[in-house]
């Protein structure tokens, strides 16, 4: 049985419209049979997108805070994200590898990639989601250190410009402990790929 997509709404009404004027702007027949319904599929393409603005990190981590009595390290990696470059509107996408010493409260690992999804589903560039993936955890959290590591692929240099296939793009940002040599090269080995 075929589902019932809702129907648009008016910010949505609004991107399709404008969508219809970009494809006529670039040359493109928007009566033509495949683009009659891509102006539609864009604007809620661009709702799923970008629904991050919507979300609220801390109150994602906070759903699911919990007192406990635990001070070694506790890694999520290899979260898989997709996001959009703000430059060019150009996907990018990769893993994020997130840790975080705990002070008395540590949330639900699924939070944790909760906030990585907020974070990606807006315009982004890759330093600032780092950034902002790792204050919002230490903020709702207060642990005694955060490090975040994103690596990405950037379609944005990999169709256009410099058109570099297969080139990754590594980020990190870390704060307390994480300062420590010792305690990020331990991260850093327990996240590695090698064998």
């Amino acid at each position: 049985m075929k589902s019932k997509k809702e129907p648009l709404t008016p910010t949505q009404k609004e991107i399709e419209s404008r969508m219809r004027e970009v494809l006529d702007l670039i040359g493109e027949d928007v009566t033509r049979e495949g683009l009659v319904k891509t102006p539609k599929r864009v604007a809620r393409a661009m709702t799923d997108l970008t629904c991050g603005y919507s979300q609220d990190p801390i109150a994602i981590l906070n759903s699911a805070k919990f007192k406990e009595d635990y001070s070694q390290m506790v890694i999520v990696k290899d979260i898989n994200f997709y996001s959009l470059c703000e430059h060019h509107l150009l996907p990018f996408y990769g893993k994020v590898h997130v840790a975080y010493i705990p002070n008395g409260y540590i949330t639900g690992l699924s939070k944790i990639a909760r906030v990585v999804d907020c974070f990606s589903h807006r315009l982004q560039v890759q330093e600032r989601m780092t950034l902002q993936i790792r204050e919002a955890i230490q903020e709702a959290l207060q642990p005694l250190g955060v490090m975040v590591v994103v690596e990405a692929q950037h379609m944005c240099m990999q169709m256009r410009g410099v058109e570099k296939q297969g080139s990754v793009t590594t980020t990190s940002d870390f704060t307390g402990a994480f300062n420590q040599a010792k305690t990020r090269d331990e991260f850093l080995r327990l996240i590695s790929h090698e064998s």
